[in-house]
């Protein structure tokens, strides 16, 4: 079955799946191997770990399409993509639609942020006007329909920091009416706004929790209870990123402290260099160069 069939069919049961973000293909392989039943790459995490820089719409699209690409390669389970604000107008989103398709991505989310975007929980977000965002939304359901692909469309709004709950909810449900199969309101606060847009939003609902420790700027609510609401998806984007800053910060400072430069003996800091090679796959490379290199393996 199509990986965006299977993400459909999920997302349509609103059980709150959660669905962690990931910012390269090893993270997603993690997750994978976790439990989980989708990922979806973290524009957050990208901007971090490819360029050590703030999400603030500086990696390069084909950066982006790149490491997407690397991720659905690596997983079997449904890859959603983050393409910010669709780079540029209708016309690129469908765009870049097309090429998502063609990379077997099962769903893609977009924003109306006004480009270059933030990240959602920081300050100083605009909007574009809400038409234009419906008309990225109806030029991606094009290209869907004319590929006859089932690719799931979650269109963001940005509207709740700069103008409020009433308005976050008119652009979600305009969204869904272009044809976005999922929606989402970044940066929501509280249990009863959440509440709220579940009643009043005519579709399915998305909720971002940021990550799972602090809930950043929305209320961190236990998921069995998103489920109860009627939540269909959610994301728990930048954690990923925030684990693995932590632990360089703690390997390398420690090593630097280290009176003889050593941390002989601290394997808690660290996978096993086997586990490590055995997850990434090693022994089946190794397995496939006895069957193709006989030369090279015979000096073994």
């Amino acid at each position: 079955m199509p990986r965006a069939t299977v993400l459909r069919a999920a997302l349509e049961r609103r059980r709150a799946l959660v669905v962690p973000g990931a910012h390269d293909a090893l993270s997603a392989k993690v997750a994978e191997s976790a439990g989980f039943e989708a990922v979806q790459v973290s524009g957050f995490g990208l901007a971090g770990s490819l360029l050590a820089k703030p999400d603030v719409g500086l990696v390069d699209m084909k950066d982006i399409l790149d490491i997407t690409g690397h991720i659905a390669r690596v997983v079997r389970i449904p890859v959603m993509a983050d393409i910010d604000t669709g780079g540029g107008n209708a016309l690129n989103a469908a765009a870049i639609a097309e090429r998502l398709i063609e990379m077997d991505i099962a769903g893609v989310n977009i924003e109306d942020q006004v480009f270059p975007k933030r990240c959602g929980h920081m300050e100083g977000k605009q909007v574009i006007p809400a038409e234009e965002m419906a008309g990225k939304v109806r030029a991606m359901v094009d290209v869907r329909a004319r590929l006859g692909q089932d690719i799931v469309i979650n269109a963001r709004t940005d509207a709740f920091a700069p103008l409020g709950l009433h308005e976050a909810i008119f652009r979600a449900n305009l969204y869904l009416d272009a044809g976005a199969d999922m929606v989402f309101i970044d940066g929501i606060a509280t249990r009863h706004d959440i509440e709220r847009a579940v009643r009043e939003i005519r579709g399915l609902l998305s909720v971002n929790l940021m990550d799972a420790v602090t809930g950043v700027k929305t209320e961190l609510i236990p998921i069995p209870e998103l489920a109860k609401m009627g939540v269909a998806r959610v994301s728990i984007p930048v954690a990923s990123i925030l684990v693995m800053h932590k632990a360089l910060v703690d390997f390398f400072r420690a090593l630097h402290a280290s009176p003889n430069g050593l941390l002989a003996g601290e394997t808690f800091r660290l996978s096993g260099f086997k586990d490590y090679t055995n997850f990434v796959g090693l022994p089946e490379y190794r397995a496939r160069e006895e069957q193709f290199l006989p030369a090279l393996a015979g000096k073994r």
